[in-house]
């Protein structure tokens, strides 16, 4: 069961040690990771000139296009000097961050006494 997006793993010992985070990750991806967060703060001071360094969903909805289109230019530089393939990753990991928000908003709207549109369905109810 997942606490929250501050802490989203499992609470389970045994589960959270099967999650290698730097050694089945970062490790694997150092110079890729340091150019994802280099580009997350450059895309911030670009999209959200002088605020806290943020991911605005609002400026961020095609990421599968966007992503595609960075594809197609992988191997060169873009005009503000990142390269296409950070990128590549950087809206991959977007897309795939959202994917699983709304595969756990769906999970949490399918267990029985959750409330769809606002309102109890009446078999789920315990009166």
């Amino acid at each position: 069961m997942v606490k929250s997006m501050v802490n989203p793993l499992p609470d389970n010992p045994q589960e959270r040690k099967r999650i290698p985070i730097a050694t089945g990750f970062l490790d694997y991806f150092p110079l890729a990771v340091i150019e994802i967060a280099r580009l997350s703060m450059i895309g911030n001071e670009q999209h959200n000139p002088g605020t806290p360094l943020h991911w605005d969903r609002s400026k961020s909805g095609d990421e599968s296009d966007a992503m595609m289109r960075h594809f197609l230019e992988r191997g060169t530089r873009d005009t503000d000097g990142v390269r296409h393939s950070v990128k590549v990753a950087w809206r991959a990991m977007a897309l795939l961050q959202k994917e699983l928000e709304e595969e756990r908003a769906q999970e949490e709207r399918d267990k029985p006494g959750s409330f769809e549109d606002g309102v109890m369905s009446f078999r789920d109810s315990k009166f």
